[in-house]
């Protein structure tokens, strides 16, 4: 059934469904929003390395 897996157009229709849903205004919000949830993680997730056990 997928034999080719993800194709550059399945990425086109992808991009202009999020575009049509989120609306072009949202998007740099939404945007923002995860790189900093992304961050707050990767820096919790350093912390979480750090630690040492007792």
């Amino acid at each position: 059934m997928l034999r080719n897996g993800l194709e550059p157009w399945h990425l086109l229709v992808v991009a202009i469904v999020v575009l049509v849903l989120f609306g072009s205004k949202k998007l740099p919000d939404t945007a923002r929003a995860l790189g900093k949830s992304m961050r707050i993680l990767k820096s919790e997730a350093k912390a979480m390395k750090e630690e040492t056990p007792r």
